[in-house]
């Protein structure tokens, strides 16, 4: 939540700077500002999305060599111009940016009231920004250690830049649980939320770490932790592409991403999965398969999209490994006290690989012993390191704040796993093995096929896109599908949304059953066959409108329904990676032929970095 960019160099900051907010603007966009250094600090900001800033800034004198930028999610204080960061300290010598939450900020507070300081803001960036230049002036101390004793008193999880007017080259940041990255170049460094706003101009990064500050300089970068010792830089190499950050003639980010899914799933099979050879090459996996196939128990976390796609894995890893498999929230795994055990196994799922919730919940378990793998998108990502081994999902930037492409990314490297654990253990035979190797081969041009004509989804979206509520309906693999529909219309057209068991409708959610209410059945051709062909009958009895996702040549399910989707024919273990592809689809045209915009739904921000 809340994309962060800072410049220092030989560039004009603004413009690095503004195009750095627009990339990053899928982590908030109520607001936001910049904070320029020009024969002292200059601030603009403008509540709205980045594009509003820009025209709020014209004709002003934006020449400056540093500066920082912020994008807003709101989480203390309505969105506002006022609320907007960067925030200003009293003395007007500070300004600072921030992601995160101040759990304490309201104790802080009070006490700063106390001793005359006034605030302009709801935030609680502006209570952290007055207590370092407090700590400033009553220990007559610089500005770096002002804040190293402040990162002592927070409670919370932060990223911050902070500048001050007396120092027109240096930014100094500070992260803990909200991601920071900082590139490097020849004369110049940028710093940012994620990679995006840096790869233009560098390919050189060094992420931050938790309890770290840098201080960042055109020609240097110094790193401590908080008690003052310097820690040596790890430089990566960043591996993306500039054109992946792009729309490509797409008219938005999700609608690319969605079709991108061929190549994203290639990517992520490639070199890994190897049918002809019986082979599943995950380094991650092989080095601690005695953890994996030994485990009494398998614990999921996930939020959102991801804890779909970890009830997916659920039935896989119980049918194919034969060990029990819980899916837990990590926004409630944490503080529900659970029982775990030294050798059970926590395989973390995110796409970002920042999600507050999840780092905490991982945290917790690794401290009771656990075994920690992690599955995310975002290389270098807190997840990542914090995990004792685990894959990464090679979907590449996922821009669209409703994941799709990382979804099924998630999906497939589960399957590997699935099969390579089950197929060591000796719970599948070698027929099955290599039978469903050669599905999940074979899912690549099976989306391609989907991908290739999606007028009929785009007409059943303008015909329901004034629907006021959807029910959506899954049978075994299908049900998590079931639910990440759901979700997806939920997000991108604001339209009431549910997903249930097919079965479990008539405990309750039947009643909402009448003839304006569409009712999305995921029913490809599996073991639960005939039981959702039932289930479509007494929601037809009751004259509720079915749209089916059905697998292609079922006449009986076509007959049935009042709108058809299709998708090719594949094991039941493999169909969730097609079966939801229809589902982003409607979701995307049916947010469309609202006149919304999908790639920001409101309130919503791609990467959750607050509990």
């Amino acid at each position: 939540m809340c994309g962060i960019v800072g410049y220092t160099g030989h560039r004009e900051a603004y413009p690095v700077i503004l195009k750095g907010l627009k990339r990053l603007e899928y982590r908030g966009y109520d607001s936001a500002g910049v904070a320029l250094f020009n024969n002292g600090l200059h601030v603009y900001k403008k509540k709205g999305k980045v594009a509003e800033l820009e025209e709020s800034v014209i004709g002003k004198d934006m020449h400056a060599f540093m500066g920082i930028g912020h994008t807003r999610w709101a989480t203390h204080g309505e969105p506002s111009d006022r609320n907007a960061h960067p925030q200003v300290s009293n003395s007007g010598e500070l300004a600072m940016i921030h992601n995160g939450i101040i759990e304490n900020y309201l104790s802080i507070k009070n006490d700063l009231l106390k001793k005359g300081y006034s605030f302009s803001s709801d935030t609680d960036t502006e209570v952290f920004l007055n207590f370092i230049e407090d700590i400033k002036k009553n220990n007559a101390c610089g500005l770096e250690e002002a804040l190293r004793i402040a990162l002592k008193r927070i409670v919370g999880a932060y990223c911050i830049l902070l500048i001050s007017a007396d120092d027109p080259e240096t930014i100094i940041a500070a992260r803990k649980g909200s991601p920071l990255v900082i590139g490097i170049g020849k004369g110049e460094h940028f710093l940012a939320s994620d990679a995006s706003p840096i790869i233009e101009y560098t390919k050189e990064v060094v992420y931050v770490n938790d309890y770290e500050i840098a201080i960042v300089r055109p020609d240097e970068l110094i790193l401590k932790n908080l008690g003052n010792e310097k820690q040596t830089p790890f430089i990566t190499k960043l591996d993306m592409e500039l054109a992946a950050i792009e729309k490509g003639g797409y008219d938005h980010f999700m609608l690319k991403e969605i079709h991108e899914q061929p190549e994203t799933i290639h990517d992520c099979l490639r070199g890994r999965l190897l049918p002809e050879t019986g082979q599943i090459v995950m380094s991650g996996v092989e080095n601690h398969l005695a953890e994996l196939i030994n485990a009494q128990r398998i614990v999921i976390v996930a939020c959102g999209t991801s804890w779909h796609a970890g009830l997916v894995a659920e039935y896989m890893i119980e049918e194919l490994c034969r060990i029990p498999v819980e899916v837990e929230y990590a926004s409630e795994f944490r503080y529900r006290n659970p029982v775990i055990n030294k050798g059970d196994v926590i395989i973390a799922i995110s796409q970002s690989g920042e999600t507050a919730d999840t780092l905490v919940a991982l945290e917790s378990a690794k401290e009771k012993g656990a075994f920690i793998f992690g599955i995310v998108n975002a290389v270098g990502s807190s997840i990542a390191r914090l995990s004792h081994a685990g894959a990464y999902t090679h979907a590449g930037p996922e821009i669209g704040v409703a994941s799709t492409k990382a979804f099924t990314g998630q999906l497939a490297v589960l399957t590997m796993i699935a099969l390579k654990m089950g197929y060591s253990k000796g719970t599948i035979d070698h027929e099955r093995y290599i039978g469903l190797m050669k599905e999940l081969e074979a899912v690549p041009e099976k989306l391609r096929e989907i991908l290739k004509d999606t007028s009929s989804i785009q007409r059943v979206a303008e015909k329901y896109k004034d629907a006021r509520d959807f029910l959506f309906l899954g049978r075994g693999y299908n049900f998590p599908i079931a639910l990440e529909g759901a979700l997806k219309l939920k997000e991108i057209s604001y339209i009431h949304a549910e997903g249930y068991p097919a079965a479990e409708m008539k405990h309750g959610p039947i009643a909402l059953v009448d003839d304006q209410l569409p009712v999305v059945f995921v029913a490809t051709k599996d073991s639960y066959h005939q039981k959702i062909v039932s289930n479509i009958q007494e929601i037809k009895a009751r004259k509720g409108k079915v749209i089916a996702i059905a697998t292609q040549e079922d006449a009986m399910i076509a007959s049935m329904a009042d709108d058809t989707l299709f998708v090719p024919d594949a094991d039941e273990l493999i169909a969730p990676l097609l079966s939801v592809v229809p589902l982003q689809l409607l979701s995307y045209f049916v947010g469309v032929a609202k006149g919304l915009d999908v790639d920001k739904p409101r309130n919503l921000a791609k990467s959750v970095t607050v509990e």
